[in-house]
C-alpha cells in the first residue's frame, strides 16, 4: 500500500483558476518572480495565510488540500518559518511537475475566505 503525505496551500483567485482549468490535478508552473512552492503542513496555518494575506491583496483566499506520495516528499525537511504551527515544504519551482506527478487523487478546495 502506498502511503501519502497531506499538504495544504492557500491561494487566491487567479491560482485557484488555473487550479480549476487542470481539473483540480495539477499546481501550475511558477512566476519567475516565484523560485519556491511551498505547500504549509497543516489547515490552520493555511487558512491564516489565505484569509489575511490572500484576503488583503485580491479580496478572496482559499485553502486546498492534496495527498502526495510519501516516497516524494521525504526528500524536502519541513521548515519552522515563524510559530509552532507555521511550518511548510520548500519545494524548487523546476521540481513542481514532478511534485505534480506524484499527488493521489484531486486537489481539495476546502475553505474559503472574502467574497469571490
Amino acid at each position: 500500500m502506498t502511503t501519502t503525505t497531506t499538504l495544504y496551500r492557500p491561494v487566491g483567485p487567479e491560482e485557484l483558476e488555473l487550479l480549476r482549468q487542470s481539473d483540480f490535478t495539477r499546481w501550475p508552473p511558477r512566476l519567475p518572480e516565484q523560485p519556491i512552492f511551498y505547500p504549509v503542513t497543516n489547515a490552520e496555518y493555511a487558512a491564516e495565510i489565505a484569509s489575511k494575506w490572500n484576503v488583503a491583496d485580491s479580496g478572496y483566499g482559499a485553502v486546498t488540500r492534496f495527498q502526495v506520495h510519501s516516497h516524494f516528499m521525504d526528500r524536502y525537511q519541513i521548515q519552522k518559518v515563524g510559530g509552532a504551527r507555521h511550518t511548510e515544504w520548500w519545494v524548487p519551482a523546476e521540481e513542481l511537475e514532478a511534485l505534480n506527478d506524484h499527488i493521489v487523487g484531486k486537489i481539495e478546495l476546502i475553505e474559503e475566505f472574502g467574497g469571490k
